[in-house]
């Protein structure tokens, strides 16, 4: 069973940057695609970045495309969310899910993620 744990959210103005991580418990993390969701109050968890077990393929949603970037340590097991030009709208509950994978583009499905963090909070002011 993989635990995670999210860190490094926090309150930062608009047009600036913060970086979240991604713990993960177990020494396959290596083996674990890993995601990136948000969600905002009254709203669907949605899907930001993911990142396949080797860190060669990722995956992006379009509203984020170009402003966040996904990494990982497979060393540290542990996932980094760069977060640049952050807008008001990118105020969310950022968390992080793994699950076991072996292809190359990662999953950008909520309901394929077996694996989740509690979440931590990004607020961007305007």
């Amino acid at each position: 069973q993989v635990q995670l744990v999210e860190s490094g959210g926090g309150l930062v103005q608009a047009g600036g940057s913060l970086r979240v991580s991604c713990a993960g418990s177990e020494r396959t993390f290596g083996n674990h695609a890993v995601a990136w969701f948000r969600q905002a109050p009254g709203k669907e968890r949605d899907f930001v970045a993911a990142i396949n077990r080797s860190g060669g393929g990722t995956t992006y949603a379009d509203s984020v495309k170009g402003r966040f970037t996904i990494s990982r340590d497979n060393g540290k097991s542990t996932v980094y969310l760069q977060m640049n030009s952050l807008k008001a709208e990118d105020t969310a509950v950022y968390f992080c899910a793994a699950r076991w994978s072996a292809t190359y583009t990662p999953s950008t499905s909520r309901h394929e993620y077996e694996h989740w963090g509690q979440g931590t909070q990004v607020t961007v002011s305007s």
